[in-house]
């Protein structure tokens, strides 16, 4: 049993895998939004933590873990903030972690194998979903993969527009930039902060175009098992591609 859970997790370094009673389960880190500053009548993070929740819920069960910092205590923008500004993120505050940091490094205590970001998109005009993966990362095609079946299994499931995968550089936003690159990045899915092999932040809806329907149980609940279902079938391919 030991030499398997070995294998397995070797298979898939640098992220892991652990065995559970006899069975080998990839771990997996969900980052719902933390921002609760999107609005009088929305809150973005509960929103987000709500999809996360129901895709935590669905079979198949891998050892799936919710990093979050809106709750945490002793954070500076623990439940505000932006994943683009320097000063959100990395930077120290009177001696706090961001909630961003805060919540990277409980990620990447976990040796998690895939890392999915849930956000929701604001001021795009479209009732839409986007994924965005980090630019130049060695392993871009396979997280550009993993988005594209993440976003095909929530547009068949709701009536949002699949706006496809983008580069985390395109969005031009704020100050933060890649260590290895020096472009404009998402702080939470750059391969030199978080240490998951795959790497994934969704844009689920539009504050403002979707602010009905992002606030629907059933939507929530849909879009959670969609995601589920992008990710093993994401999976079953790594494990296919593993055997040839």
């Amino acid at each position: 049993m030991k030499l398997l859970c070995f294998l397995a997790f070797a298979a898939f370094a640098p992220g892991g895998a652990v065995c559970l009673a006899g069975e080998v389960k990839p771990v997996v880190v969900f980052q719902p939004s933390h921002q609760r500053d999107t609005g009088v009548k929305y809150n973005e993070a509960l929103t987000c933590d709500a999809i996360v929740q129901y895709a935590m819920s669905e079979p198949p069960r891998f050892d799936e873990h919710k990093v979050w910092s809106y709750p945490q205590p002793g954070l500076h923008h623990g439940d505000t903030g932006t994943n683009t500004l320097i000063a959100h993120t990395s930077a120290l505050e009177g001696g706090k972690l961001s909630g961003y940091a805060w919540e990277l490094a409980h990620a990447n205590a976990l040796l998690p194998l895939v890392f999915i970001g849930v956000h929701n998109n604001s001021g795009t005009g479209r009732h839409a979903l986007w994924g965005y993966i980090h630019d130049g990362d060695p392993l871009m095609e396979e997280n550009r993969r993993l988005s594209n079946i993440l976003i095909e299994e929530i547009a068949r499931a709701t009536d949002l527009e699949n706006r496809g995968t983008h580069l985390d550089s395109t969005t031009g936003r704020n100050d933060y930039r890649c260590a290895a690159t020096g472009r404009l990045g998402f702080y939470s899915i750059d391969e030199n902060v978080n240490m998951a092999r795959y790497r994934v932040l969704l844009e689920i809806g539009d504050i403002e175009k979707s602010g009905a329907v992002l606030l629907d149980e059933e939507f929530r609940k849909a879009v959670g098992a969609a995601i589920k279902r992008g990710l093993a079938r994401f999976l079953a391919e790594k494990q296919v591609e593993k055997r040839k």
